[in-house]
């Protein structure tokens, strides 16, 4: 990256030339012309201002970003693929509601991290399709066009949110003998 050369401001000429005039030049014919400062700009008058007035309240310390979320290493995921390395625990979260499903996920990894868990498998299911939930009868019923796989679609948005940051590293879907579509693979952090 080349950087702009920047020119003096005011106060550097005046100090420079402060400087040049005490040093005793090799030879005076090269000595450059002396330049004069520029005149400084007269300040403006002063009016009479009220002092801004200062809140009361502390300001907020600014609270730091959190950590951005890490995938998983190729080597731990060719040993999960391969039978070469297990899960610390596991959790089945398919059919529950979503409140259900999120307060137990959120106690799931609390409790995986203080056992000291480091990987973990949390298993939201893949949706069962309508011709299984009886629901391709009548398509006049309110829930015949419900959404398909909720938890599979919310678990991933759920632990991305800030306050799932100190509990989680990381995540994504898990290999096909841990679930496949219907599972992640959580990384735990150290407590």
């Amino acid at each position: 990256m080349s950087r702009r050369p920047r020119g003096l401001s005011a106060e550097d000429r005046k100090l420079w030339s402060h400087v040049a005039r005490s040093v005793k030049p090799l030879d005076p014919a090269r000595m450059p012309p002396a330049e004069e400062p520029a005149p400084e700009p007269e300040a403006a008058p002063a009016t009479a201002r009220k002092p801004p007035v200062r809140s009361k309240v502390p300001a907020a310390p600014a609270v730091p970003a959190p950590p951005p979320l890490a995938a998983l290493e190729k080597g731990l995921r060719r040993k999960l693929s391969r039978g070469m390395a297990e899960v610390d625990a596991r959790i089945d979260l398919h059919g529950l509601t979503q409140e259900a499903a999120h307060r137990r996920l959120v106690a799931f990894l609390r409790r995986s991290q203080a056992e000291g868990c480091r990987l973990v498998v949390v298993i939201t299911g893949k949706g069962a399709p309508k011709r299984l939930r009886g629901l391709d009868d009548d398509p006049w019923r309110p829930d015949a066009y419900a959404e398909r796989g909720v938890l599979r679609r919310v678990v991933p948005e759920w632990l991305t949110l800030p306050d799932m940051r100190p509990l989680v590293i990381g995540f994504e879907e898990a290999g096909i003998a841990h679930g496949g579509a219907g599972a992640l693979y959580v990384r735990i952090r150290r407590p």
